[in-house]
């Protein structure tokens, strides 16, 4: 489904019965109208249901209007929406696309509203809120959390004669090599929006100099990095996939039983659970990356500049992200919010209805402080496009580190260089 529309007047049956007959009359009349467009979840239909009537408890004046998009078509439309004046008051959003709307003046600064509504705010995790922070504002409040961790294969692990997850970056490479032989790779990792970034994080490699304004990464260190994740990758112990795939591929992979780790977010696992019979909890583990590494995935809720009612889409913001309303999407998608309150609600519901999936949300909660690849560059993307062709060539054999790394620098330098 690449578009769904849902509104509180005229939906049909079943959201008639959901705001209540009265209320669609009152809206109908309305002249205050805001939209939500969402990231590729048409499934949670239910669970919009449910957040307007909540919402219509307090805002019964105003329409709500869904839009849901997949994420291949989701910035085409937001442009086209903004360009024809008519842009969401609210986007959901992934990765750092936001940046280079904030950097553009395309979005408001929520910082005065969360100071305004402290209660709102203490409730939130500070470290997936600030990952939403620009240039000292911040435009997003998180929606639904996620990061990077280590799945494992317990079955090839136990083949090897290894009794648990790896602790340092050498045991995650050696447990690697035991693990590869025939069609079995020891190791895969995804790739996008900077997710495999934790490989250099514990080797103590800086993608860019703190003021953000230089490529920090060509280092002699990080030649060593390269060299050495290229080598595991020709020889079949890092699968190929892992720098060529996106989603589905690594995920198939995983799987299919031939990779001894993953390293992904946590909701690959309701993906490759859905793909893989032999999955459960005697079969897969979820572990912190050596040294607590991580790159964050998650969404947030950001307000788009040419909103003409601010402070309703501010508080439809609100409820769908903290108590209640976070709650009905935790259940909704399997996954956790960026609200504590909620979260202790969220885990006892998946330790009684989905046990097999708590080791790894307990990971999304742990390490917080060693969150990495979200740095607040508003050229993000054009930063990803001139480093990862240059990564990927080396690791497919294609140049060596030291080519690699050093025509990668030269290319983001200029990136960052331009105004």
């Amino acid at each position: 489904m690449t578009l769904k529309r849902l509104t509180g007047v005229a939906i049909g049956t079943a959201v008639a019965m959901a705001v209540g007959l009265g209320a669609t009359s009152a809206l109908a009349q309305s002249q205050k109208k805001i939209s939500i467009m969402t990231w590729n979840i048409p499934y949670f239909e239910e669970g919009m249901k449910k957040w307007i009537d909540l919402y219509h408890q307090k805002r019964p004046d105003v329409q709500v209007e869904w839009i849901d998009k997949k994420g291949t078509e989701f910035s085409t439309f937001y442009q086209t929406q903004v360009v024809a004046g008519t842009a969401p008051d609210i986007i959901d959003i992934q990765g750092g696309l936001w940046l280079e709307y904030a950097s553009q003046g395309g979005l408001v600064d929520l910082t005065p509203l969360m100071q305004r509504d402290k209660e709102y705010t203490a409730g939130l995790y500070p470290e997936f809120a600030n990952g939403w922070r620009f240039e000292g504002k911040n435009y997003g409040v998180p929606f639904y959390i996620s990061k990077t961790l280590l799945f494992y294969n317990k079955n090839m692990f136990k083949e090897a004669g290894l009794s648990g997850p790896p602790q340092t970056f050498d045991q995650l490479m050696q447990y690697a090599e035991k693990m590869t032989g025939g069609e079995k790779s020891g190791l895969m990792t995804l790739n996008f929006d900077w997710l495999y970034w934790p490989f250099f994080a514990v080797n103590g490699i800086e993608l860019v100099t703190p003021d953000l304004k230089k490529a920090a990464f060509n280092t002699p260190k990080a030649v060593a990095l390269v060299e050495r994740l290229a080598k595991a990758t020709q020889a079949g112990v890092i699968n190929k996939i892992s720098w060529t795939g996106r989603w589905v591929e690594p995920n198939g992979a995983f799987a299919a039983g031939n990779i001894g780790m993953l390293h992904a977010h946590a909701p690959a696992y309701f993906w490759f659970q859905s793909k893989g019979p032999w999955v459960n909890a005697d079969t897969v583990g979820a572990a912190n990356f050596p040294g607590g590494w991580s790159t964050p995935n998650s969404h947030a809720l950001l307000m788009s500049k040419g909103t003409k009612h601010p402070e309703e889409a501010w508080d439809f913001m609100k409820l769908a992200t903290s108590g209640e309303g976070a709650f009905i999407f935790g259940t909704g998608s399997n996954n956790l919010t960026g609200d504590k309150a909620a979260n202790a609600r969220l885990m006892k519901y998946f330790e009684e209805k989905i046990p097999a999936v708590v080791p790894a949300l307990k990971t999304q909660l742990e390490n917080l402080d060693k969150l990495v690849g979200n740095w607040p560059l508003a050229k993000d993307a054009q930063v990803k496009e001139a480093f990862y062709p240059e990564l990927q060539a080396a690791m497919m054999g294609e140049k060596s580190a030291k080519e690699a790394l050093d025509e990668a620098e030269k290319k983001v330098n200029r990136v960052l260089q331009r105004r």
